[in-house]
């Protein structure tokens, strides 16, 4: 059937009346979203796109089928299940999780991965030995427990993908809320908490690291599988516990780090329990305080500013709507401040170095000249064997008595020197000095950053060392009908209308399959070199 048009004068103006188009068939297409749906992975998903396009569909109808979801089943598996996932170098790996017995596929569902601890055992736990009762929570949500092991730690390429597959698994049978999942962990699956907030921020709302330590990923031992950017934490809130007489990783340490994610502009909630050790015995006084962050922290999925480094663009360089596509110096960039350099300010220096390597780490191997440790009269080459009369059996004795004392409190050292035991004696007059700026994390390659704002149908991004990067763009938030302007460094860089298409929009789907962080278009910023 074709359109008839009517010229009619109305009032002495002419209007003309163009008879409906005929309606879409719309069975088609509800088949083709419904295989799209019934997928079992990325991959799967992937494959039915081009049914989807062949039906014709509308891009304004197939965003409303997008943004709608899939119908879950309520005849699904409750209480405590079993899955498995094979990660992208063939590696299998087995996970526990438990789901609420009143699930109800009509509502949406918390849902909270918790990493565990013992990262360095030669053998995955059985799922079935995880403890899913240690942490219990106070609110329905559907709980995932990962396990990980020597040849597959927390912080590895190998885990990113792993957790990833979890969540597209459980999202593909269960109604989770995209924007209430959050990852927690315990000591080396709390380390592993920063690593995931460090490189792939998209899918989680909020990190709850517990009794864990980030400057973990720095130690050369450790081998983590990625440049570390503590300013890529600033996208999410986190929740840090850490405990007062923590052996391992002590609360004043921890401090330290977690002030600095503070400064970059990270959102930081830090609880310390002084009389706790390495434990999280502490947890019945803390739940209440942990489930009321979580409550008032969802996820922002198309949040108006970024910011992400990386120093490598085949994994770990995506935040959000923003991709980063090559390295590269561009026209116009600017020095960013560098979020890896600690600033410390001014603090009291004793003057005293420590071997850590040597004597169990009580051995001085370095004094500053006329410093408060060389006029009571330590020397290069003492080992420490007391201090004020209790005995230094290592060097963690030294770094956690020295920060307790008083400024003009009497000291007294016996160290070994030469064969001998010999008595020093003095008081404890630092110097007050400037620190200067040191890195956090060590630095392996060149990286690249971009930091994004948003305002309306306008980006503005700063870039360093990276000369192109790619904008996901949402119909949630930018205007297609209206033109769309990209500035970079300081000088538009795009400036025009973006065609939406269904094509880009199925694609992201069947990725993130996340009803609440929809794209339309790519949109390609090329800077040059």
């Amino acid at each position: 059937m074709r359109a008839i048009g009517l010229a009619l004068v109305v009032g002495g103006f002419a209007a003309i009346l163009v008879a409906a188009p005929p309606q879409q068939d719309r069975a088609p297409i509800e088949r083709a979203f419904r295989s799209f749906w019934s997928a079992s992975d990325e991959a799967g998903a992937a494959g039915r796109i081009e049914a989807i396009i062949r039906t014709g569909v509308a891009f304004e109808d197939a965003l409303t089928l997008v943004r709608h979801g899939r119908t879950y089943s309520a005849d699904v598996p409750r209480g405590l299940q079993v899955g498995r996932t094979r990660t992208f170098n063939g590696m299998d790996h087995r996970y526990a999780f438990v789901v609420p017995e009143s699930y109800d596929p009509a509502r949406a569902y918390q849902l909270r991965v918790h990493l565990h601890g013992g990262i360095g055992r030669l053998r995955p736990a059985a799922p079935g030995r995880i403890r899913t009762d240690s942490l219990p929570g106070s609110v329905e949500e559907i709980g995932v427990y990962p396990t990980g092991w020597a040849e597959s730690e927390w912080w590895s390429a190998t885990q990113v993908d792993n957790l990833g597959r979890i969540l597209d698994q459980l999202k593909r049978t269960y109604n989770i809320d995209e924007n209430r999942v959050y990852l927690t962990g315990t000591s080396d699956g709390g380390t592993g908490a920063y690593f995931m907030a460090f490189t792939d921020t998209t899918p989680w709302a909020g990190f709850l690291p517990l009794i864990g330590d980030m400057t973990v990923l720095g130690a050369p031992q450790v081998g983590v599988d990625a440049g570390i950017f503590p300013g890529n934490a600033v996208n999410k809130p986190f929740f840090v516990v850490s405990a007062g007489r923590d052996r391992l990783y002590p609360a004043h340490v921890v401090q330290i780090y977690v002030e600095h994610l503070r400064t970059l502009g990270a959102p930081v909630t830090f609880r310390v329990y002084p009389d706790s050790e390495h434990s999280t015995a502490w947890w019945p006084q803390e739940r209440a305080a942990f489930e009321e962050f979580v409550h008032n922290h969802p996820r922002e999925p198309l949040p108006d500013t970024l910011s992400w480094e990386t120093d490598r663009t085949d994994r770990f360089n995506r935040a959000h709507w923003l991709i980063i596509d090559r390295l590269g110096r561009a026209e116009g960039e600017r020095r960013l401040p560098d979020s890896n350099l600690l600033h410390r300010g001014r603090e009291y220096d004793f003057g005293l170095r420590i071997n850590s390597g040597a004597d169990r780490g009580r051995r001085v191997s370095e004094i500053v000249s006329g410093s408060n440790a060389a006029r009571i009269g330590l020397r290069v080459g003492d080992t420490f064997v007391e201090l004020n009369g209790t005995p230094v059996q290592t060097g963690r004795d030294l770094a956690e008595a020295m920060p307790r004392w008083q400024l003009g409190e009497d000291v007294r050292f016996v160290v070994e020197r030469s064969g001998n035991r010999v008595e020093l004696r003095g008081r404890f007059e630092p110097a007050e000095v400037d620190v200067p700026p040191a890195p956090i994390f060590p630095r392996r390659r060149q990286s690249g950053r971009v930091d994004l704002v948003r305002r309306g149908n306008i980006v503005e991004a700063s870039t360093q060392g990276v000369s192109a990067f790619t904008l996901l763009m949402s119909p949630s938030v930018f205007d297609f009908r209206q033109p769309v302007t990209v500035i970079a460094n300081g000088r538009t860089v795009l400036e025009g209308r973006v065609e939406p298409s269904v094509a880009t929009m199925l694609k992201w789907t069947a990725q993130d399959d996340d009803r609440t962080m929809v794209f339309g278009a790519e949109l390609r910023i090329d800077l040059g070199t």
